[in-house]
């Protein structure tokens, strides 16, 4: 666990001198871009505030993720199962993907309110799909000659779904899992700018209309550390416990 947040640490470490010295040779004016030691210092002194809204958020973000990948491998199961189901529901999954995030957000809160389960539903959208995607794929990359085997020894449809479809299938899933974990992150904040008390994405609207450069930034980076850290989380779980490799 621990080597696999180093190349991140690194990249971000060496991101951040960059910034700083860049800032620093070419005088970049403080409302244009700020400093990364500015930044910091600006996320020192809002630590309670960020805090909040990083608690907040990341809530939203595991909650929607889990929701979405549950909906996303039911889904993918059953297209993978039936191809008259795939052909009749898949066009809408297509459809769902090219409304703009913003639009179903609007939507949803409409639906839902401003509370938090409208944030997780915008969450859970977003990461469903590719993982509905990736399941179907897997499952349907099984050589049949396996299944074939594996019922030549009197294994019924539960047993070839759990014991060769799904283990074969991971890999794909833990790739659309990386995936969608971020995006859950993307659609908790951009639910939080319909309307909310507490959030990255409230700080991040605040920031903007305050045209708090240090503040904006500050919250940027913070997003992007969170992505950083869950999308590790994911690697290290498919590390762990999905380390083998379908031979296609």
């Amino acid at each position: 666990m621990r080597s696999t947040f180093v190349p991140q640490i690194a990249a971000l470490l060496g991101l951040l001198f960059l910034w700083e010295a860049v800032v620093l040779a070419f005088n970049v004016p403080a409302h244009v871009m700020p400093t990364a030691s500015a930044v910091l210092q600006d996320i020192g002194t809002g630590a309670a505030l960020i805090g909040r809204g990083v608690a907040r958020t990341l809530l939203e973000t595991l909650l929607g993720f889990a929701i979405g990948a549950m909906v996303g491998f039911a889904f993918g199961a059953a297209f993978a199962w039936s191809r008259a189901l795939e052909r009749v529901l898949f066009p809408l999954f297509i459809l769902s993907q090219a409304i703009p995030v913003i639009a179903f957000g609007a939507l949803v809160v409409m639906w839902l309110g401003n509370g938090i389960w409208s944030k997780v539903a915008i969450a859970a959208y977003l990461t469903a799909f590719p993982v509905t995607v990736n399941t179907c794929r897997g499952m349907r990359s099984v050589d049949p000659q396996r299944v074939a085997l594996l019922r030549s020894f009197g294994a019924g449809d539960w047993r070839v779904f759990w014991s060769l479809q799904v283990p074969f299938a991971l890999p794909s899933i833990m790739a659309a899992l990386k995936l969608g974990i971020s995006l859950g992150l993307i659609g908790a904040i951009v639910g939080e700018w319909f309307g909310d008390t507490v959030g990255l994405g409230i700080l991040l609207l605040q920031a903007m209309y305050m045209e708090n450069m240090p503040r904006l930034w500050a919250v940027i980076l913070v997003c992007g550390v969170i992505g950083i850290a869950l999308y590790a989380l994911m690697e290290a779980i498919e590390r762990r416990w999905v380390w083998w490799r379908p031979e296609l």
